[in-house]
């Protein structure tokens, strides 16, 4: 009997110890972490897709009809300005050269020959001046056939690099026809279209005399080492999309950067006094945005909140909150509005320092 007293006793202290650590966990548990948005002037990048081109790209043509004789130069090869890059077979043009200088000799002693006659009387000044206007059209003709047989030498007309070849050696190529493309990617222009919103923002803020730096992001997702400058912006509208098009110039030196590349253009954005909170202290309702937030007396509130920009894991709010309310950070799927919490304060800093280190890992 007193074996059997002393087991109850025992269930009886076990039950009431693990009643007091439920009790205790669940209070522990009720506990929400609460914070402050944070208030800070902040610098933040706007990114818009772009497309990237030279600042020179032009495709470069056959001048005269011919077999392709050589190539001088190969697929992406950097070349230089007058460097010979193909050569169309120039016997033709160096056969009419030969009639051309042959004729103009001709006409040299024929004139020569007139012109003595006329300083003695023997022809008249018309006829010296009939073979005067032959001699010049037979230079004419002489330096219409010297520049046929240079236009057999295709040179490049600025230093670039070159694209892939439409034509091969062998080939017969007509006038005017394609051989390749040629690129000048030592600066580099970078297109981006900009809501109409944006622009005007832009446009009251922009000081004529500083351009706007902004920076690349490449497709792979790692910054271009160097800054560029938004120099320019298309007249119109596109009456479409409501976006107007900006062009950024980039120097290139290490020739990264090709022609026909995509990536982000990241425009830096001033927030003067901006108000920050983490984005999962929000919660969405019918497309709008809401946080809670904590009165005086530790009742919840749904409060509609404006966002103007997202940032990695946070968002700058324009409309709803102010840096002196208090927002629930935790938990926002476990209470409703107007219930009464057990809050613990946590300060800002604290919570974007674990956001940051949390996404750091």
């Amino acid at each position: 009997m007193k074996r059997v007293l002393i087991l109850l006793c025992l269930t009886i202290l076990l039950l009431n110890v693990g009643c007091h650590n439920e009790k205790a966990e669940k209070e522990e548990a009720a506990k929400f972490l609460i914070t402050s948005p944070m208030q800070k002037d902040t610098l933040l990048f706007k990114d818009y897709v772009c497309q990237i081109h030279s600042i020179n790209h032009i495709e470069i043509r056959s001048q005269e009809r011919g077999y392709l004789q050589n190539i001088y130069v190969d697929e992406g090869q950097l070349v230089k300005k007058g460097q010979v890059m193909f050569q169309i077979m120039p016997l033709l043009y160096q056969a009419e050269l030969q009639k051309s200088q042959a004729e103009v000799d001709y006409a040299e002693i024929e004139y020569q020959t007139t012109k003595n006659l006329a300083d003695s009387n023997i022809v008249s000044k018309s006829e010296l001046a009939l073979s005067k206007a032959k001699l010049n059209k037979e230079r004419a003709d002489l330096a219409l056939a010297q520049a046929h047989l240079a236009f057999t030498e295709v040179r490049a007309p600025f230093d670039g690099i070159m694209d892939r070849f439409s034509k091969r050696v062998g080939s017969l190529v007509e006038e005017g026809e394609l051989l390749t493309t040629l690129s000048d990617n030592s600066k580099m222009w970078v297109y981006f279209n900009v809501p109409e919103a944006e622009y005007l923002d832009y446009a009251t803020k922009a000081k004529s005399s500083i351009p706007l730096s902004v920076k690349l992001q490449m497709a792979n997702g790692a910054l271009f080492e160097e800054s560029g400058v938004i120099e320019t912006i298309e007249a119109d509208f596109d009456n479409e999309t409501g976006n107007i098009a900006f062009r950024g110039t980039f120097p290139n030196p290490k020739r990264l950067l090709r022609h026909g590349e995509t990536g982000n253009v990241l425009m830096p954005v001033f927030l003067k006094d901006a108000i920050i909170i983490p984005q999962k202290a929000t919660f969405e309702i019918l497309d709008k945005k809401f946080v809670y937030v904590v009165d005086d007396k530790h009742v919840l509130h749904a409060t509609q909140i404006t966002v103007g920009t997202e940032l990695p894991h946070l968002y700058v709010v324009t409309a709803g909150i102010t840096s002196k309310d208090k927002i629930l950070m935790e938990g926002l799927g476990k209470v409703k509005n107007n219930e009464k919490i057990e809050s613990e304060f946590v300060p800002i800093e604290k919570v974007l320092s674990d956001l940051k280190n949390l996404h750091a890992e």
